[in-house]
């Protein structure tokens, strides 16, 4: 009786992701589909290996009817599907154990610190998991006064960076998940080193900041630092200068949390890093919770030792993207609910759609807008905004093209293609191919030559006239301002 050949385990698992990628958008797929590695495919059952226990948690929260329905499309009815969970040791890197292999569907686990996103009921002065070494009022606190010595640790928090001010998106959903199982739990998850990273003004600091708050108002007696690599830098010049780089070490190894903004900084700085490398060790392997923010991930950061950067990755490395449009207007209208102001409801979409690159800036816009409306008690409407935001707003939009703008502005209007290039006088049709040349003029890099010629070979002499012509009308026709307005969007969106 000829034997059965059992189906290869890689290619089942290909088959598979070839399904779960037309249902889950790109970032998902890649930040929760392509670490999975198939491990082995026993008749029908398949076991993946997952990085962490939180992946396979996220795993179970989101997609397991996806994971659990792929599966049985490519191996029947019968099948199932089991995780192994990587658990590695802080010091050796290496598997402690053996593998953790659950059944799916797994029950949800109802003691977790962390569900769907949301703080867990706790008391207020709660104990730390974390034991606190005895204070040494002869150890000097770099963040004083020299000469005045004392332990009590100012977090150097900003009260005002909390869970309940940052506003959640698709673009930080893993990194505040994260977050909030790390203030939960300080040191007792597998997020030691929890390290965010991401460009510039995407919330990095708000949300390192706000773990520490977090652990800050829930834990008693627990030493909670926030620091930047700068000033970590300078006090250890300080303290090279004074003779006290014990004291220094020792200073930081008495911190519970220890947050670190802007580690990229440490690059080339061969000696800071040396001691930060010992006091990193200290607090890992003390259970001590450590929380880093870059610009870049661990692999990427340049001028920093080798030891650093495989510490770095021991935890958990997640990063912070641009927020997508609605999270955008999300954080506008959190900003002003808090600071108790209104504006106008089509103001708020303008800049939410062109104040795109970070959240610093956009609410940096929010200020100016509120600035100027006070101060030159103006009302703030679409048109006053195009011309307070004009320099925040990115004109990276100049790889637009003048055939991609006239097919827009015809799908919008209705004009066709050959009527916005063609001879007609009609009103509706030149007001097109006004908007069109006007697009073409802010957008594109085209000369008013091409421009012209793109649209029936007209003379400069025209697109001038049609810029000047829309500009005057959205001064005074509140309609055509709309109809550019809503053109505008779809350029930008669709870029």
């Amino acid at each position: 009786m000829p034997s059965i050949v059992q189906p290869d385990v890689n290619l089942i698992w290909s088959n598979c992701l070839g399904i779960i990628k037309e249902h889950v958008n790109q970032q998902s797929f890649k930040t929760w589909f392509e670490p999975i590695r198939p491990i082995k495919l026993e008749n029908t059952v398949l076991t993946i290996q997952v990085p962490s226990q939180f992946f396979y948690e996220w795993l179970e929260e989101h997609y397991v009817g996806l994971l659990s329905k792929t599966i049985r499309r490519e191996l029947g009815s019968d099948a199932r599907l089991e995780y192994r969970i990587v658990m590695e040791n802080s010091t050796t890197n290496a598997n402690t154990g053996g593998p953790f292999t659950i059944n799916m569907p797994a029950k949800k686990n109802n003691n977790s610190n962390y569900s769907n996103s949301k703080f867990s009921d706790s008391k207020k002065n709660k104990k730390s998991n974390v034991k606190n070494k005895s204070e040494d009022d002869s150890i000097r606190n770099p963040f004083v006064i020299p000469g005045i010595k004392t332990m009590n640790i100012d977090s150097q928090l900003n009260p005002n960076y909390t869970f309940d001010t940052y506003v959640e998106g698709e673009c930080n959903q893993l990194a505040r998940s994260a977050g909030v199982a790390v203030a939960n739990n300080p040191g007792g998850t597998a997020f030691n080193p929890l390290v965010l990273y991401g460009g510039v003004g995407l919330g990095k600091t708000h949300l390192a900041q706000a773990i520490g708050n977090y652990a800050k108002n829930n834990y008693e007696n627990v030493k909670i630092l926030y620091v930047s690599s700068e000033k970590f830098t300078n006090q250890f010049i300080d303290a090279v200068k004074d003779n006290a780089i014990p004291e220094f070490i020792v200073f930081y190894q008495m911190v519970d949390i220890l947050i670190v903004d802007d580690v990229q900084f440490f690059a080339d700085k061969d000696r800071t890093q040396d001691i930060f490398f010992h006091v990193f060790n200290h607090l890992h392997q003390s259970g001590k919770q450590i929380i880093l923010t870059s610009d870049r991930p661990p692999k990427d950061l340049k001028g920093m030792e080798e030891r650093l950067i495989s510490r770095f990755k021991w935890g958990l490395t997640t990063d912070l993207q641009v927020p997508d449009f609605e999270t955008r207007m999300a954080i506008l209208e959190k900003k002003m609910y808090a600071e108790g102001i209104e504006l106008p409801r089509e103001v708020v979409e303008y800049t939410a759609y062109f104040v795109n690159t970070n959240i610093r800036e956009l609410e940096g816009a929010l200020i100016a807008l509120l600035a100027q409306g006070s101060l030159m008690k103006q009302e703030v409407d679409v048109a006053l905004a195009k011309k307070i935001l004009k320099n925040f707003i990115n004109n990276s939009a100049k790889n637009i093209s003048i055939n991609f703008i006239q097919k827009t502005v015809s799908g919008h209007t209705g004009i066709s293609m050959e009527q916005l290039v063609g001879k007609s006088r009609k009103r509706e049709i030149v007001q097109s191919r006004q908007i069109s040349m006007y697009f073409a003029k802010q957008f594109t890099e085209s000369s008013l030559k091409n421009i012209g010629r793109e649209f029936g070979g007209r003379d400069h002499s025209t697109v001038i006239h049609a810029c000047q012509t829309v500009s005057n009308l959205m001064d005074t026709d509140s309609d055509f301002q709309q109809t550019v307005f809503e053109i505008e969007k779809q350029l930008k969106m669709n870029q």
